[in-house]
């Protein structure tokens, strides 16, 4: 054979092999995506520590891996941005500038060559579905990496010759959204090579459209912003409206641990005067009306301190020590004494066997009983006010400290809603007491700035019935909450919200300009009013938000503060001067940001934009609705779409936190659509009462016209990929609306209600929800009623993949609802799935479960609707 044949044959077998090794490659299909895009920041000479080559315990010197593993920053916090400084050491700072190339190769520069150097990358990855890559970052020098603040590697040695560099890689779970990748390296003067960065990362060929790299750090919201945020739950102002009380809290991502503490601002410009930081739990913390001083309340080995601090002084000492079982405490508003409660134990069985004192007995925090006691001041002396067999309960001590309001309830099962209220008045100097009524409904009762007339809070069934606004032979929903004066004198009630629609939550009567001032559920709104006791008139007040959460009114002045959220803008802290519509020289303006705390972690995140929409129901009644859009909203496109509904007696209000995340679900590129069905408060009392023995005879059938109306005005919504979603009560609509429809390729029902029946009797609140919800209505007076309208016994009308999670521990809603129809569902082959979320209740509150629970939802979604199926399968499906 001559040297040409052979050359042939060689040639021809070097061809086979290449072909072969791309054939192998298409058949891998991955591919491999340059970094090209990084922003930079350096370099910055590290100097050796002091005796940096004396040996430590361990036997060894200081070295330069040492640095890498060293937070000169806190890279958490890092949301880089170009032309961003960091600030560094002595006034000093570095900046993040555009390092950005044609291939993935980045070179730096370094200032010295016989000093060692430090400097960071980063670049952000977006994806929008879910992805499972691999990513490598090489260097001859020293780099540790970082994806979403999490360590995906380091190498701390160097090399001499860049040929052979060293390199970090590790796998990456992506989720929709946007990623933060970070390097921090180190300039090793042992290495004479360049000091250079090469990256890259590689995924499925079919996703590299869906994958993008970009120095744009502005991104959609993830589920860390909505859980780990920082955040207000409460705000208390001064008696004299100087200073606000914010009840703050945040969640560390990494230990899931809950930080809770309180921050004392100035009124006028937010200042931080004080904080309760770094581990002090402190509780229930109330202003004093005499000078500029709060009480609050610790607790060490389940004895609990009350305190009294002045904020002037500095003097901080204990007024009540070392009670067990103390509950809340409120001031007098002449400041001279505290009423607070203490929590009885009803001794347990020591053989473990219980006789059940009725249905309030099952909870074993209802077998306490409550009892109220003074402490005066400043003598420190105390006093027990109530004892007995039945709980009593403050509420209000009128202005001048002569009198206390306080009740006690008594369960009664021959009438709904199975218990009564006696409304009291202790004189505080003869210590005698006048019975003012009984009534069922009882929410809460305060004094007038007068102490002639109480205002109280209930169903509009109190009072014989005098705030009732619906048809004849309707039965009233008590849960929609209804104002009334009572007046001492003449014993009679006015409703003073009789004709006016929003359902009450909150109310506080000023002693300053004698209105009152109320918190209501208006629609999906959470608005405040004010009514003018002289003219009988209500009026909306400005407050900036969408929906109020906390509210607290100055005893002394005409400022308050309230927390509060919007659709599409995160709590924030508020101020508001009631006296004048100029606050602080703004026309028009009555409130004003105090502060916000979630600022820093929205800074850079596009939130949904949201539309209201609304339909006419079969009887031409305007059923309320809203629209989330995804970021980046593209009318020609089609979506995906959530529909998301309460159905059960309270709206869904357009506030910004909870736990079913709105504008989290559009970020992963859903459309969600709103709506508040018939049976919701805030709507007038007619239309509250469709909820009472509604249970699936009007809202899922509305639901499904409605839905079928929004695909008719909305394009963009894809009518072949919806999914529903509810819990509690929400649950039950969800489970028994998919019997009645297939218009629903995935469904998704948390705590949800399977059985009426069982749940009715198993709950430890069942019966006393039925009380309005199934009024006057019995499993063995109404048969039909509790069998037809649940989802258990039409089981097998079901065609809809439905995922159901469940809390082990939950006593509102036990878990049996949701395996029952499980099992019912396994058993007719369809498609379903149950989460159970470990010792929680009917939230899932902790947070290493809430996190994985709020995306399981969304993966589930992302397999049925959008056929993606991964994110689904790396949680649940193990090889």
């Amino acid at each position: 054979m001559n040297y040409s044949s052979l050359k042939k044959i060689l040639i021809g077998f070097l061809l086979v092999i290449f072909s072969t090794t791309l054939i192998a490659k298409e058949n891998s299909q991955e591919i491999s995506i340059s970094m090209k895009k990084w922003l930079y920041a350096g370099n910055i000479s590290i100097l050796k520590p002091l005796f940096s080559t004396e040996k430590n315990k361990n036997n060894k010197t200081w070295e330069l891996s040492d640095e890498l593993n060293f937070d000169q920053i806190d890279i958490k916090k890092l949301s880089p941005r170009e032309n961003q400084p960091i600030k560094w050491s002595n006034g000093k700072s570095i900046v993040w500038m555009d390092q950005s190339s044609g291939n993935d190769r980045i070179v730096l520069t370094p200032q010295s060559l016989k000093n060692p150097e430090i400097a960071f990358l980063s670049t952000y990855i977006s994806v929008d579905r879910w992805i499972k890559a691999n990513i490598k970052i090489s260097s001859p020098h020293l780099i540790k990496v970082w994806v979403d603040g999490i360590e995906i590697g380091q190498k701390t040695t160097p090399e001499t010759n860049i040929d052979s560099a060293g390199f970090v890689s590790g796998e990456i779970k992506l989720e929709t959204g946007k990623h933060l990748v970070l390097i921090k390296t180190i300039k090793s003067p042992e290495s004479k090579a360049i000091w250079q960065i090469q990256s890259n990362i590689s995924l499925s060929i079919d996703l590299k459209d869906n994958i993008e790299i970009t120095t744009n750090p502005t991104k959609t919201m993830s589920i860390n912003n909505l859980l780990y945020s920082e955040n207000a739950s409460n705000v208390v102002i001064s008696a004299n409206g100087e200073y606000a009380a914010i009840s703050m809290y945040k969640v560390c991502p990494e230990t899931k641990k809950r930080d809770s503490w309180v921050d004392i601002r100035l009124i006028e410009d937010g200042s931080l005067v004080q904080s309760f930081h770094g581990g002090m739990k402190i509780s229930s913390l109330k202003w004093s009306p005499k000078e500029n001083s709060y009480s609050y309340t610790t607790n060490e080995n389940s004895l609990s301190t009350i305190w009294l601090s002045n904020i002037e002084t500095g003097e901080n000492k204990p007024i009540l020590e070392a009670v067990k079982n103390l509950g809340d405490h409120t001031w007098s508003p002449d400041g001279n004494y505290i009423i607070y409660n203490i929590s009885v134990d009803n001794p347990e069985n020591k053989d473990g066997v219980r006789l059940l004192d009725g249905m309030k007995d099952r909870p074993k925090s209802d077998r306490n009983t409550n009892y109220l006691y003074k402490l005066n001041i400043p003598e420190g002396t105390c006093h027990r006010l109530t004892s007995g067999a039945l709980s009593t309960y403050l509420h209000d001590i009128n202005t001048d400290g002569s009198k206390i309001l306080f009740s006690r309830y008594k369960t009664d099962y021959t009438d709904r809603p199975f218990g009564k209220s006696t409304l009291y008045i202790l004189d505080m100097k003869t210590m005698t007491i006048d019975s003012l009524w009984t009534e069922k409904w009882l929410s809460s009762a305060q004094w007038s700035p007068d102490s002639k007339k109480i205002l109280v809070i209930g169903g509009a069934s109190m009072f014989n019935g005098v705030g009732l606004n619906v048809s004849k032979g309707t039965i009233p929903n008590d849960y929609d909450g209804q104002a009334f004066i009572y007046h001492l004198e003449s014993q009679k009630a006015d409703a003073i919200t009789k004709n006016f629609n929003p359902a009450v939550k909150q109310a506080q009567w000023s002693k300053v300009n004698n209105k009152i001032y109320f918190v209501t559920n208006d629609r999906s709104h959470v608005n405040l009013y004010d009514y003018n006791s002289e003219k009988k008139r209500f009026s909306k007040i400005n407050t900036g938000i969408e929906a109020v959460k906390s509210f607290d009114l100055s005893q002394n002045s005409t400022f308050g503060v309230y927390t509060g959220s919007s659709a599409a803008v995160p709590t924030q802290v508020y101020t508001i001067n009631f006296n004048t519509k100029r606050f602080f020289g703004k026309k028009n303006k009555d409130y004003k940001i105090l502060y916000s705390p979630a600022a820093d972690d929205y800074k850079n995140v596009e939130l949904s934009k949201v539309e209201r929409w609304t339909f006419l129901n079969k009887d031409g009644v305007e059923i309320e609705g809203r629209i989330y859009l995804p970021p980046g909203f593209d009318v020609n496109n089609k979506y995906p779409c959530i529909v998301y509904y309460y159905g059960g007696t309270s709206p869904v209000s357009r506030d910004f936190d909870g736990r079913y995340p709105k504008n989290y679900w559009a970020s992963n590129g859903y459309v969600v659509y709103v709506l508040q069905p018939s049976g919701a408060t805030g709507f007038g009392q007619e239309f509250s009462a469709k909820h009472v023995n509604e249970w699936g005879t009007i809202v899922p059938d509305e639901i499904i016209l409605g839905v079928g109306k929004f695909l008719e005005d909305h394009s963009y919504v894809d009518s072949e990929k919806l999914a529903c979603i509810g819990a509690s009560y929400g649950g039950f609509t969800t489970e028994l609306l998919i019997t009645k429809t297939d218009m629903f390729k995935a469904a998704a029902s948390h705590a949800g209600i399977s059985s009426i029946a069982s749940y009715w009797g198993e709950g430890y609140w069942g019966y006393a929800y039925g009380a309005v919800a199934n009024a006057n209505k019995f499993p063995w007076q109404n048969k039909d009623f509790f069998v037809n309208n649940s989802a258990l016994f039409n089981a097998h009308k079901i065609n809809t993949p439905l995922l159901m999670t469940h809390g082990t521990a939950d006593t509102n809603v036990p878990q049996g609802e949701s395996i029952q129809l499980y099992t019912a569902l396994k058993l007719l082959n369809k498609d379903v799935a149950l989460l159970q979320c470990s010792d929680q209740n009917h939230f899932i509150l902790e947070y290493k479960q809430r996190e994985k629970w709020s995306k399981s939802i969304i993966a589930w979604f992302d397999k049925w609707l959008k056929d993606q199926p991964e994110w689904w399968n790396d949680y649940y499906l193990k090889e």
